[in-house]
């Protein structure tokens, strides 16, 4: 027998035509790693597999396979390294949001570059998360993915502020075309995102219920051509709806 771990495992689970979320679903939610360090995986599939309301589905160890494996097992959510040598993560990440676009794509790295950031949300990324995470905060992070949230890291969250602040002052002269009208209350809402509020935490500030929040979310999202609440923040920093100190 082999000493190398297979680079692949996955749990063959059928899916329907229309892959809804977990909530919709009311089902555990179907989670992928991709990592190219089999150990690690298997460190975060023995967490995760603990959780009865979360199923690791499948594993790989580059984004070729990764790619492939998601369109067949559609998972909710996947967690997945940035650079692996089959394939690296960003590029994967991409080709996972064209054929899955409502699945939650969470890069977990060790990469705290700014590029890689930049790249991987331009890329459709939900969120972008260090490896520093600890065991205990995995589960709860992995189900706030898979219900809409965002997740960055304090420190790569700062360095991303910092840069589309930048962009903005550089843009600001510049024409550009008429911002999607937004409601009042959407705009709320956006100020709120832009806070780093969970949905309950705008709810509760508002006074409406998380369901509301969540339908207000996805009108902004359509509304402004987003994919992410990341990316939704990002627009409301540029476009001055909230002020940045």
């Amino acid at each position: 027998m082999s000493g190398h771990p297979p680079d692949i495992t996955e749990v063959p689970v059928p899916r329907p035509a229309d892959h809804g979320g977990a909530a919709e679903r009311g089902g555990p939610i179907r989670t992928m790693l991709v990592d190219d360090h089999a150990f690690f995986r298997r460190g975060l599939a023995s967490v995760l597999e603990e959780e009865p309301d979360i199923d690791v589905v499948g594993e790989c160890g580059g984004g070729e396979e990764a790619v492939g494996r998601a369109a067949a097992l559609a998972p909710d959510v996947v967690l997945m390294d940035v650079w692996m040598p089959r394939g690296n993560g960003i590029e994967a990440c991409a080709a996972i949001r064209q054929s899955l676009p409502r699945a939650k794509i969470t890069m977990l790295t060790m990469s705290d570059e700014e590029d890689d950031l930049f790249q991987a949300l331009k890329a459709g990324a939900d969120g972008y998360l260090l490896k520093e995470i600890s065991v205990d905060e995995l589960p709860d992070a992995v189900r706030a993915i898979a219900d809409g949230q965002s997740f960055i890291n304090a420190s790569m969250a700062t360095k991303l502020i910092g840069e589309f602040t930048q962009l903005a002052k550089r843009d600001a002269a510049a024409a550009r075309p008429a911002a999607p009208q937004l409601t009042a209350r959407e705009t709320e809402v956006l100020r709120l995102v832009a806070r780093c509020l969970n949905n309950r935490e705008i709810a509760d500030e508002l006074f409406i219920s998380e369901n509301t929040v969540k339908n207000h979310i996805r009108n902004i999202l359509e509304k402004l051509q987003l994919h992410s609440r990341t990316e939704a923040a990002v627009y409301a920093v540029r476009e001055k709806v909230v002020e940045v100190e």
